[in-house]
């Protein structure tokens, strides 16, 4: 059974800690050849492009830099008109993009995280698939913390999109709680965050 999934990867943040555009980092940073293989977004849309139909890359500001990343590597850039607004108006307009592309489910994931494991994708995946009809978003646990990249259907979709964009992902996700499959995964990864420049350098060591 084809779940139709795309991919949504907001990638608008300014990542003012890192002090440069962290989807631009290298990831891994040296390939066999000893030179880097890939850039942090061009390794999260390679990944997900593996369990999607098509990846939708949400830029903001940044969208002049990103853009040569994510149509080489075959997804299709959004950019979030007004970034500032945070994180949420970012994942508003991806799920509108979603929706124009007449899709009903998406895989989502931030660039600040480092890219999801395929076997980490392949278990929300196939959890996902095979979900009861009360269940609208699977979500991945590691040790009690809950993190990305996250699957939900169209009902999730409409429930992010109804609310102001002053709302934030975790409130929609608590107020809907009872539709919410929470997946122990045995992957650090899907909490980690790279904010810094000190986290980057100690993901890749």
């Amino acid at each position: 059974m084809s779940l139709g999934l795309c991919g949504v990867i907001l990638a608008a943040g300014q990542s003012s800690r890192m002090g440069r555009d962290k989807a631009l980092l290298s990831w891994p940073k040296l390939g066999s050849s000893g030179h880097p293989s890939g850039t942090i977004l061009s390794s999260a849309i390679r990944k997900l492009s593996d369990v999607c139909d098509l990846v939708i890359v949400v830029a903001g500001v940044n969208e002049a830099v990103l853009r040569p990343v994510v149509e080489g590597s075959g997804a299709t850039l959004v950019v979030n008109p007004e970034p500032q607004r945070g994180q949420f108006s970012s994942l508003q307009t991806g799920l509108r993009e979603v929706l124009n592309y007449g899709r009903d489910n998406a895989l989502i994931t931030l660039v600040d995280r480092p890219p999801p494991r395929a076997e980490t994708l392949a278990s929300l995946v196939e959890a996902f698939g095979s979900k009861e009809h009360r269940v609208w978003a699977v979500i991945p646990e590691f040790e009690g913390k809950h993190g990305h990249p996250i699957v939900i259907g169209r009902e999730m979709i409409e429930a992010f999109l109804r609310v102001p964009v002053t709302s934030t992902a975790r409130e929609i996700e608590h107020a809907n709680q009872l539709h919410v499959l929470y997946l122990a995964i045995e992957d650090p990864l899907v909490t980690t965050n790279m904010d810094t420049p000190a986290e980057y350098a100690s993901l890749q060591s």
